[in-house]
């Protein structure tokens, strides 16, 4: 055999000068022994070695023959990269199943739980009013007009029972009106005044329980609204409360005393009506009506013969109009006209924009007075009101002004009452400035008058 002319197996990639030099051809029976001396030759370690990915690592060392313990070793960089890797996956794995996990028990469980509503991020509203068909006011129930029966049937599924909890325990229960298909609701405000949860059950359903979210209340005007968790409710049709007559038959519908679904019947005793709260003593237009309202009505809606909720029954505007007496068949509801810019807003923000408050707590005139020890200072006889405490946040609390002292005038008004102070503060906005004449009484009896300026603070709370 000619080995000066042919190259081993393996060996094509060399060129001349890579094999050893031969001085003479060597006997064939040496051929086999010369062989294994070139190749071993050829097996020298080259200058640079081939590069060798650590994944494919040990196959390569047993490619070239060696043991795998001489495969290149991963480098730190490169290992890490690979934990980076497979946390990053859990991670996405362990994300994608919660996801699952919440969209399978917002279906199970979605119906009976509150949602999460935050005011101010919730789209626009636009409720809809509607007015009588155009008919003759004096047509029977036969040419167009609801039964008793046929509003029971009509639109008592509107009507929802509110029961509201604190530490565990039931503290009162009122009534509400679906106003939409995904589960707003209009109520009383003090209705949900004082709870810590509120459930809502639907008509009809004795089992189901949501849990209402409170989107705002406005307690000035005794309105808020809740939020459940549901779909495909049978909002209540909303009429135009200016349009109700004297004498028009009307249906009280709610839960008086936790009597669940009752319905009252009646006429409308007088339209126009300006009521105060019990509570806030605030002003608003009601229709009075000698249809029994109860507490437990509260929320609950006051609908004409076509079916139209024109009002919003609320006990607060009807146990005591006058010295605290209570009177027989002499109800209230305030008007949905009324209403429904207020519902709005707490549907949209939260609150009612545009509200105002002092930061002050106050003792009215006559209360005061009438309290007051020793002989009352000539300053104190005609007006006047006595703050014996600010808010936290009060801007007063930046003025020579001490708690204790009465407030006689502001922006040159006398105040009293909580009358003479909202006319005294009418279209000061949040943030603008009040001027107020103070009086202070010494421990002497006499008195020191004095002047202070403070800023008015916007009231997002409703409870003002």
């Amino acid at each position: 055999m000619d080995f000066e002319n042919e190259k081993p197996d393996g060996l094509s990639g060399l060129t001349d000068g890579d094999l050893p030099e031969t001085t003479a051809p060597q006997p064939p029976g040496d051929s086999a022994q010369r062989l294994d001396e070139i190749l071993a030759q050829t097996r020298q370690p080259a200058q640079e070695p081939l590069p060798v990915f650590p994944e494919t690592a040990p196959e390569a060392a047993a490619l070239l023959g060696e043991p795998a313990e001489s495969a290149v070793p991963q480098e730190p960089e490169q290992k890490m990269h690979i934990l980076l890797r497979i946390l990053l996956s859990l991670i996405v794995l362990a994300m994608l199943a919660f996801a699952v996990f919440c969209v399978v028990w917002d279906v199970q469980k979605g119906a009976s739980g509150g949602g999460f509503y935050p005011a101010g991020n919730l789209v626009e509203v636009n409720l809809i009013q509607q007015n009588k068909p155009d008919a003759d006011p004096a047509l029977t129930d036969a040419d167009g007009r609801y039964t008793a029966e046929g509003i029971a049937k009509t639109v008592m599924p509107s009507i929802v029972e509110i029961y509201t909890y604190s530490e565990g325990r039931m503290i009162g229960s009122g009534s509400g009106i679906i106003l939409t298909e995904d589960g707003f609701i209009a109520t009383n405000a003090h209705v949900i005044s004082g709870a810590e949860t509120c459930t809502v059950r639907l008509y009809g359903n004795d089992e189901d329980r949501f849990t209402g979210t409170v989107i705002g209340h406005d307690t000035k005007t005794d309105l808020a609204v809740l939020k459940i968790s549901a779909r495909e409710l049978p909002p209540a049709v909303l009429g135009n409360s200016d349009e109700a007559n004297l004498g028009e038959a009307v249906c009280a519908l709610g839960n008086p005393a936790g009597l669940n679904s009752s319905i009252t019947t009646g006429i409308i005793s007088g339209t126009h009506r300006k009521v105060r709260s019990d509570s806030t003593n605030f002003e608003m237009e009601c229709i009075q009506t000698d249809a029994a309202i109860s507490p437990g009505n509260s929320g609950g809606a006051l609908v004409n013969y076509y079916g139209q909720v024109i009002g919003i029954t609320s006990s607060k505007y009807s146990s005591s109009l006058l010295f605290g007496t209570s009177y027989e068949g002499l109800g209230f509801a305030i008007t949905i006209n009324e209403a429904l810019p207020i519902l709005t807003e707490l549907m949209e923000k939260g609150f009612v924009a545009g509200r105002v408050r002092l930061g002050i707590h106050f003792v009215e005139h006559a209360r005061a007075v009438q309290v007051f020890e020793g002989e009352i200072p000539d300053a104190l006889k005609e007006a006047g009101i006595q703050v014996p405490e600010l808010d936290e946040d009060s801007d007063l609390r930046n003025t020579a002004f001490e708690p204790g002292d009465w407030i006689l005038t502001m922006n040159g008004k006398a105040v009293s009452d909580y009358d003479s102070i909202t006319d005294a503060i009418d279209g000061v906005r949040a943030g603008e400035s009040l001027h107020c004449r103070c009086c202070h009484v010494n421990e002497d009896g006499s008195t020191r008058l004095y002047d202070v300026v403070f800023r008015l603070l916007e009231d997002q709370s409703g409870d003002y």
